[in-house]
């Protein structure tokens, strides 16, 4: 198991993130949380996923399936970033290789 890797029970979910057992159940169905061995339990893959998961939740009030959709395309959102400084970092250093102020290095 990942070290970075929680598990929660129910009750710590409800305390911490006002999420009660029913909402909890449709987020293990729709596979927007992981159960954990033990019953009553989930697994927090990122410390960020859950708090965020409830946020949306309470604040839009979406089906399972919509937050889904959402914390997919911010998946790849986050994604797409991380590929925009890689590019831009390449840009810049074939930029200076151009113009004969740097070697060409591998990134």
């Amino acid at each position: 198991m990942d070290a970075h890797v929680l598990i929660l029970t129910f009750q710590e979910c409800s305390a911490r993130y006002g999420l009660g057992p029913g909402a909890l159940h449709e987020f293990l169905q729709a596979g927007l949380l992981r159960p954990a061995p033990a019953p009553e339990t989930v697994f927090v893959d990122e410390p960020d996923d859950l708090p965020r998961l409830a946020r949306l939740h309470h604040e839009l009030g979406l089906a399972p399936e919509a937050l889904d959709v959402i914390l997919a395309m911010r998946q790849r959102l986050v994604r797409l970033q991380a590929a925009l400084v890689h590019e831009t970092a390449r840009a810049r250093q074939l930029e200076a290789f151009v113009r004969g102020n740097g070697p060409l290095e591998e990134l």
